[in-house]
């Protein structure tokens, strides 16, 4: 991925704005929020100014010009220069084209996940999936809604439906299995959390581990 001079993505979609018109912040705002963009992209009205002043200093926008309305304070109006315009294209075409590594928070929790109880796991992987639901539900009731728009302009939209499903099947099985004690390594998790329960500290519980008390392959997860 190349390093970009301005890396902000609503840099990306002020790019998107002036790429269609001049315009000046307010207006930016306004077309994004009616177009749904705050659910892609992070949408903050002081990070807007800081964005748009970057890349002016950058030479990708440009003042276009000044109004004022009666008593009301000056608007500046902007317009993408062509150095923006090819900035735009290349920037679009590279997160289109190449997946990046993300860091999303649900992976964060689950490669931690034995720190928790199992039973607690279980819990707290149910209320997720019940989210997911509730989140999915409200999302087709705004498709409905929305359903005279081609679906071109709906793409982001189906995406993050997809990604939703998809999150919500992972997460349902994954808690099914943890209340089955189906998942891989159900006894050692079950065990080490029994053992601190009863007060036992971790570094009994790793002389535990190490003396082959929970298996081997809880010793090569603990103490590699």
């Amino acid at each position: 991925m190349a390093k970009r001079a301005v890396s902000n993505p609503l840099a990306l979609a002020v790019l998107a704005c002036l790429w269609e018109r001049p315009m000046y912040p307010y207006e930016m705002t306004t077309t994004m929020k009616e177009r749904g963009k705050e659910d892609s992209i992070r949408l903050n009205f002081g990070s807007l100014y800081a964005v748009i002043k970057s890349l002016e200093k950058h030479g990708f926008i440009e003042v276009a010009q000044t109004e004022r309305e009666g008593n009301r304070p000056e608007r500046v109006v902007y317009a993408i220069t062509p150095a923006g315009r090819q900035e735009a294209e290349e920037w679009l075409r590279e997160l289109v084209e190449i997946p990046v590594k993300e860091y999303p928070a649900i992976e964060t929790g689950l490669s931690l996940l034995p720190m928790l109880p199992p039973d607690v796991a279980a819990d707290l992987l149910e209320r997720r999936r019940d989210r997911i639901d509730a989140d999915i539900a409200g999302r087709r009731i705004l498709l409905a809604e929305a359903s005279g728009l081609p679906e071109l302009f709906m793409v982001e939209f189906h995406y993050r439906m997809a990604v939703l499903q998809a999150e919500r099947t992972f997460v349902a099985d994954l808690g099914a299995r943890i209340r089955d004690r189906s998942i891989g390594g159900y006894d050692w998790w079950e065990q080490l959390h029994v053992l601190l329960g009863q007060g036992i500290g971790m570094e009994e519980l790793r002389e535990r581990i190490a003396a082959g008390a929970f298996g081997e392959e809880a010793a090569d997860l603990f103490l590699s």
